[in-house]
């Protein structure tokens, strides 16, 4: 369970909504809002969501106020001000855009994600596509990116950025600063985020059965949501 000295670090698909068909497709539970706000309230507000996704594409999902966040694997972050950052440049996604789309343009089952900073291709929907895709990525990414594999995504973000980096960055702010950092996600992507965690003092919380730095695990989505909200709970106690 959570304590009140933890800072919480949340990864969004696959944690917090379960996969969906193409990113647009995720449904949000309508308890899920509120039981964010809650433990951000019995935390001091050391509670942000660090996803591969952008952080405007987080804020119309939940519908939450502009609270602290990382998205695109850490490229940008905010804190409670609600200014936005940017870690490293941003290098052009548009000749990876070109390759991907001249290559897998006519397949209907492929979605081709231009997130700004970074380039996702889906293949959920043909995973008989999936060395082809990820070949392709690895051929068109180029120096200024690494190539990125998830659950049924391959994706090219700026070389040197990762979620342990978002992490790190957030945990030197306040509310966030000399709190103990729990990060809980699913993907590859997220071993970074556990590492860094670990190195600060903390520990991560592994979703699903595949090999992990976490110290702990959880089975599923639901098990996430009836985690988070058994730690209200607790913390509800301790504050009483």
């Amino acid at each position: 369970m959570l304590k009140p000295d933890n800072a919480l670090f949340l990864d969004f698909d696959g944690t917090l909504v379960a996969f969906a068909q193409q990113p647009d497709g995720v449904t949000v539970d309508a308890r899920l809002p509120a039981l964010l706000a809650e433990l951000r309230t019995r935390l001091g507000g050391a509670v942000a969501l660090v996803s591969g996704r952008t952080i405007a594409q987080l804020d119309a999902l939940l519908g939450l106020p502009h609270y602290a966040a990382a998205g695109l694997h850490g490229h940008e972050w905010r804190l409670e001000d609600g200014k936005l950052h940017q870690s490293g440049k941003t290098p052009s996604v548009g000749r990876i855009l070109s390759g991907l789309r001249e290559r897998f343009g006519g397949d209907i089952r492929l979605f081709i994600e231009d997130k700004g900073a970074s380039v996702a291709l889906h293949y959920r929907r043909a995973p008989g596509r999936a060395q082809a895709c990820i070949a392709a990525m690895r051929e068109l990414a180029g120096p200024e990116f690494e190539v990125l594999q998830g659950h049924c995504v391959v994706e090219a973000r700026p070389r040197g950025i990762h979620k342990g980096i978002a992490l790190k960055t957030l945990s030197s702010h306040p509310p966030f600063k000399g709190r103990r950092p729990v990060f809980v996600g699913d993907d590859v992507t997220d071993e970074d985020g556990f590492r860094v965690a670990l190195a600060l003092g903390g520990h991560g919380v592994k979703v699903g059965p595949e090999p992990s730095l976490a110290r702990y695990r959880l089975s599923s989505v639901k098990a996430v949501h009836d985690w988070l909200a058994a730690s209200l709970l607790v913390l509800g106690r301790e504050a009483s």
